[in-house]
């Protein structure tokens, strides 16, 4: 018997040494998402610590790591096993980041300019609570048994959907909140960060500043064969550079988002493995190089961190909205756009009046149609950094429906020929296809 034990011992010691040794390289990354992550829920979002534990972290192997909170300083240490301990700093205005060994605490550092407008016009197009409206068209039970659908029955938390919102005709029609939630919440929207990137070329379009099918504007790329990318390349996932978007492993994403102090560098080194225009490969490191391009449009830094409030998210009213930075003051174009659902929902409806904020052109039409174009190898799944239903991927919803994506079934539904825009946040995927089935269904 105490042979049988030793062995036993001997085995559990080798697979513990070797655990260890294939996922030490993980730790940071693992330890490095838990302490950004609970640093941004509990000062950005204003939920507790308990709540990113049990809820945002609570995956493997994010799980695996120990997370202290300190509210003093507001910030958030991560380790895992007592290795490979990561720290997140908040700071207002540009929310929370990891911060490294030549982190200076003492530095100033710049902020964005905002600017609260505050109209007396109801929702969407201002801040006062809608006049009710029943639509003789919808069947209302059968919306909120659409809306049901999304969520768990019995507590069973299987789904995790945190919040509903459907808007038809610019009138709220159904929202659902879960437990712990409600429509003051802010939600992060992961890769759905990229659309709003996007709208800002759209801005700049508009203001007639910038041509996006010129070349990139990369100083590295002048003299070589990715002299030929264009910013259109860029912006539709298809420029023929390098690059692994994997989360379940040390990645080019994963030490982007968890290693990289400046985020807008990670894919400019890439050698091109494809032709520009022919090789569509999605890639978080090219939303944020695009951040970069943004930034380099202006004379100072100011003016880059002031542009996309002043000229898209204060302009319509998304006045909840915060996009998190870098440690080098870049915006995180990938991932890391935090806002209630009901201004997600308002990026939406920007969209489906084709740019035109309540009279206001903030888009011109060529961009509408140029970001839900199909992008070459996508399967007509991929616009400019929109997510398209051009092949029919959801069968029972319009081909012209196109949305934001963010991971964890993060979704800005867009669907112009039922004049609806959907919001769906949560912690997993779900049916979208069902949802967005009884949703129209639901409406005659």
């Amino acid at each position: 018997m105490k042979k049988i034990i030793k062995l036993f011992l001997l085995f559990l010691l080798i697979s513990i040494i070797y655990g260890l040794y294939s996922y030490y390289g993980r730790l940071d990354i693992i330890s490095g998402f838990s302490a950004k992550s609970s640093a941004s829920v509990v000062f950005l979002a204003h939920r507790s610590a308990e709540s990113a534990e049990k809820q945002d972290n609570n995956f493997p192997p994010i799980n695996w790591a120990d997370v202290t909170v300190n509210k003093t300083s507001q910030s958030a240490i991560a380790t895992v096993a007592s290795f490979k301990e990561n720290k997140a700093i908040y700071r207002e205005g540009l929310g929370a980041v990891l911060i490294n060994d030549d982190y200076d605490a003492d530095a100033k550092y710049l902020v964005p300019q905002r600017n609260f407008i505050d109209s007396k016009l109801p929702y969407p197009y201002g801040n006062q609570p809608q006049t009710d409206t029943l639509f003789s068209n919808i069947d209302y039970k059968k919306l909120d048994a659409a809306i049901q659908i999304a969520f768990d029955v019995d507590e069973k938390d299987s789904l995790k959907t945190r919040a509903v919102l459907v808007i038809y005709k610019d009138q709220i029609i159904a929202e659902k909140n879960a437990t712990g939630f409600d429509k003051n919440s802010l939600h992060l929207g992961w890769s759905m960060t990229k659309s709003v990137m996007s709208t800002m070329f759209g801005v700049l379009e508009q203001q007639g500043k910038i041509d996006v099918q010129k070349p990139a504007p990369i100083d590295a790329w002048k003299n070589d064969e990715r002299s030929k990318i264009t910013i259109t390349n860029l912006l539709q996932m298809n420029s023929g550079l390098e690059w692994e978007e994997n989360y379940n492993t040390i990645s080019d994403v994963t030490k982007m988002l968890f290693l990289e102090t400046d985020m807008t560098q990670s894919q400019i080194d890439k050698p091109l493995i494809g032709e520009p225009n022919n090789n569509w490969n999605y890639s978080s490191g090219t939303s944020n190089l695009l951040s970069g391009v943004l930034r380099n449009q202006f004379d100072t830094h100011q003016e880059y961190l002031d542009f996309w409030y002043s000229d898209l998210i204060d302009r319509i009213g998304m006045n909840s909205m915060v996009i998190e930075a870098d440690l080098a003051g870049n915006y995180v174009a990938s991932s890391y756009a935090w806002a209630t659902t009901r201004d997600w929902a308002k990026f939406g409806l920007l969209y489906l009046h084709n740019g035109n904020w309540n009279g206001d052109q903030v888009l011109n039409q060529e961009w509408i149609n140029y970001v839900k174009t199909p992008t070459n190898g996508s399967d007509k799944k991929y616009g400019a950094q929109f997510w398209l239903n051009a092949g029919g991927e959801l069968p029972d919803v319009p081909t012209t429906m196109y949305f934001a994506d963010g991971f964890q079934g993060q979704r800005v539904f867009i669907l112009p020929t039922k004049d609806l825009v959907i919001v769906r946040t949560g912690l997993t995927n779900i049916d979208y296809n069902e949802l967005l089935k009884g949703v129209i269904e639901s409406i005659e």
